[in-house]
This record gives structure tokens, C-alpha cells and sequence, in this order.
């Protein structure tokens, strides 16, 4: 057998183990969410997969019961992300994973790392759960790779695309898994990279169908598009920037000041216990922001609790990120564009009525989510697929992602000019 022929043969085979990989992974990890969520709000207990959603969940659940899940979940939180950085090997991030050094991911707490997320997001944490199944796939895309011996550059790539894998098993978006490997991972397009990337993750969101069905993450009824949207949408756009801006700041000072040692415990207990009091007035707040976000797209959210939710959102997610708690902001920053998108959205109604507050939440998700994680091509993807939203509604969110990222470039781009010495 030729030696080039050869070669291409054990790719493939790796490329279609990752996807599988991958997509086992997102799978498994999504189904241990769903049966932790089910068992501490009791609700859904004879199936896994339901159609009561997590919302529905904790705000059926008594006020204590909100409050008692939070304590554990402060508990679970500062006692494991404490044994994981005193007695775990130090972690590797997926950006570290595709550098140059490639450095190996350490698989026991890059595993315990994750199920810890996603335990943590179950009981209620404000942070995302899709870095988890990256983590996984990209865990899983290392070690195929590492037996296949692949040449480092393409090493490099299939533990990037596990990564994208494992984000489009668990929200299935096989698309947008592409481009975020190709936009945020790889960081530039190639032929061959897109080929694997998009082979992988159309894998893994097939492979997590077995267990999840293939369901879009939001249901939105159906909006008309109109002039005033557009305009809005061009308009607000240098908004969801700014605000964009001031989240990753917030949000960054606190992950770089993180607590550690023995104030991380402490520190979880209290944050998780002040957010659980807060639940039992407010059980919206609990999760990663899924909920918060679908009751913006189905205009159940006045402008005044909207406000209240973003305030109350960004202040636990930030607050949660110093404890020490991990976890992503995909989700958090989608549902923060949400619903700034309705306290914009209802002031441009006073002047423009006729646009239901819905369709401003759409576009405001995905220019926030575009900005503050510089991802403008997967925030669009994303919210395209989350969604499913009419083709024509692309027009006024890439408008809206386009001024809220060159405002957001902007303001960093002066920021680090601020930095210079004189």
C-alpha cells in the first residue's frame, strides 16, 4: 500500500473517530445536565429528555428548594474546582491544546474539569456549559491523534476540530462548530481545514442525535421583517458593542482575579448561596441564560423585568467567575444581548411601534454574543441555527454584528494604545 494512500486512509479514520468521539462525548455530558436538572428541581423524573424545559423546571420548584440546590451547588463547586487545582495536573486550555507547543491536555482533570461544569450548570451556575464537551472532544481528538502520529500541523487542527465536534453535538449546530473552529480556533481557512472541520462536526451532531433527538435549541414564532428592524438594527448595532466590551472586560478582570486555595471554597459557598436567595424571587436567573433568552424571543419579558435580569445576570456571572467557578459565556452573552435587545428595542417602539420585541432580541443575541467573544461569522452561524430564523432576518443581524464589532474593535483597539508608554 503507497505510503501517501496510507496516510490519507488513517486520516479519515481519525476524522470520523473524532466526530464519533466527539459526538458520544456532548451526548453523554448533555444527558447528565438533564438527569442532574431533573433530580434536584424535581421535575421530568421518568424521562431525560423532555419537553419541560429547565425554566419551567425551577420555577415550578419551591422558593427553598431553589435556595437549598444553590448551597449544594456552592458545596460541589468550591470543594471540586479545589481538589482539581490541589491535586490535579495543570489544566490545559483548547487554545493552548492548537498553539505551537502543543502541549497534551492531562485527560483525568481535563474529564473531572468538565463534568464539574456541567454539574455546576445543572444546579443552577450562570455560567455556559459548552465549554465542557469541547473540552471532551478535543480530549478525545488528542488522543486519536497521538495514536495516529500525525504530523503536528495536522495534530493541531484535529484536536481544534474535536473541539467545534463537541460544541455541535450538544447545541446541534454541525455548521456553526465549523466556522468556530475555522474563525476562533484555527484562526484562518484553508481547503483542507474546512473540509475536516465540517466533516467532524456534522459527526458529532448526528452521533448526539441517538441521545437528544435533533431539536434546535430555541423555538421563536415567526417574525415579519420590516424597515424599522433594519434601521434599528444599524442604529443599535455600536450599542451591543459597547456593552459588549464593558461584559469582557468585567467578565475577564474576574476570571484573571479568580479565588484560589482556600478562599475558593469559601468564596463558592457564598456567591452560589447569595445567587440561590436571589432565585427565590427571581428563578429566571438560574443557569447559563437559555431561559431568559427564549422568553425574549417569545416576547414574554415587559422592558422592566428585562432589565432587572440583564442586571442581575451580569453581576452573578461576573461574581461566579471570581469565586472561581468555571465555565463558558456563550450562552450568558447571548442572552445578555437578548435582553438589552428588548430594553432597546421597546424604547425604539415608543417612536417605530409594530415590531415585537422578539425579533429585537434575535439580532441583539447575536451582535452581543459577536462582539464580546470576537467571533462575528460562528455568532451569526449560531444564532442562525439556535434559532432557525428566517433567511431574510440575516440582513439586519449581520448589520447589527457589523457596528457592534467595529465599536468593540474599536474601544480595545484604544485601550491598547492607552497601554503604550510614552
Amino acid at each position: 500500500m503507497p505510503t501517501t494512500f496510507r496516510s490519507s486512509l488513517i486520516l479519515a479514520l481519525v476524522v470520523v473517530l473524532t466526530g464519533i468521539g466527539a459526538g458520544l462525548g456532548g451526548m453523554l455530558l448533555a444527558l447528565l445536565l438533564h438527569g442532574i436538572q431533573h433530580l434536584a428541581y424535581g421535575y421530568s423524573l421518568d424521562s431525560l429528555v423532555s419537553h419541560e424545559t429547565f425554566l419551567w423546571g425551577v420555577t415550578a420548584a419551591a422558593p427553598q428548594r431553589r435556595l437549598l440546590v444553590l448551597v449544594i451547588c456552592g458545596l460541589v463547586a468550591g470543594v471540586g474546582w479545589w481538589a482539581i487545582y490541589r491535586y490535579g495536573r495543570p489544566l490545559v486550555s483548547i487554545k493552548q491544546a492548537v498553539g505551537e507547543k502543543m502541549p497534551i491536555m492531562p485527560p483525568k482533570t481535563t474529564l473531572a474539569h468538565a463534568i464539574l461544569q456541567i454539574i455546576t450548570v445543572a444546579l443552577g451556575s450562570p455560567l455556559g456549559r459548552e465549554v465542557a464537551p469541547r473540552e471532551v472532544g478535543a480530549l478525545a481528538a488528542t488522543w486519536l491523534a497521538q495514536r495516529a502520529r500525525l504530523e503536528p500541523s495536522m495534530h493541531r487542527l484535529i484536536v481544534a476540530c474535536g473541539a467545534g465536534a463537541g460544541l455541535a453535538a450538544v447545541y446541534n449546530v454541525p455548521l456553526g462548530g465549523a466556522v468556530f473552529v475555522l474563525e476562533v480556533l484555527v484562526g484562518a481557512f484553508s481547503w483542507p481545514a474546512a473540509v475536516i472541520a465540517l466533516a467532524t462536526s456534522a459527526i458529532g451532531a448526528a452521533v448526539a442525535w441517538i441521545g437528544l433527538g435533533a431539536e434546535s435549541q430555541y423555538v421563536v414564532p415567526h417574525f415579519l421583517l420590516s424597515p424599522a428592524l433594519i434601521a434599528w438594527a444599524v442604529v443599535c448595532g455600536p450599542v451591543f458593542g459597547v456593552a459588549a466590551y464593558a461584559f469582557s472586560r468585567v467578565t475577564g478582570a474576574a476570571r484573571a482575579n479568580a479565588a484560589r486555595g482556600w478562599r475558593l471554597p469559601v468564596l463558592a459557598l457564598i456567591n452560589f448561596t447569595l445567587i440561590g436567595g436571589l432565585a427565590m424571587l427571581l428563578p429566571q436567573i438560574l443557569g447559563n441564560g437559555k431561559g431568559p433568552a427564549q422568553l425574549g424571543f417569545d416576547n414574554e419579558l415587559t422592558i422592566g423585568l428585562a432589565a432587572i435580569l440583564l442586571l442581575v445576570k451580569v453581576l452573578i456571572t461576573t461574581s461566579s467567575l471570581r469565586a472561581g467557578a468555571e465555565g463558558g459565556l456563550l450562552t450568558p452573552a447571548l442572552a445578555n444581548g437578548a435582553l438589552l435587545a428588548i430594553i432597546l428595542g421597546g424604547a425604539w417602539s415608543l417612536a417605530w411601534p409594530g415590531v415585537p420585541l422578539g425579533a429585537f432580541a434575535i439580532i441583539g443575541a447575536a451582535a452581543f454574543l459577536a462582539a464580546s467573544m470576537s467571533m462575528p461569522l460562528t455568532a451569526i452561524v449560531l444564532v442562525a441555527e439556535f434559532t432557525r430564523i428566517d433567511h431574510d432576518f440575516l440582513v439586519p443581524i449581520i448589520l447589527a454584528v457589523v457596528g457592534s464589532m467595529c465599536v468593540s474593535k474599536l474601544l480595545v483597539r484604544w485601550e491598547n494604545a492607552g497601554k503604550k508608554p510614552a
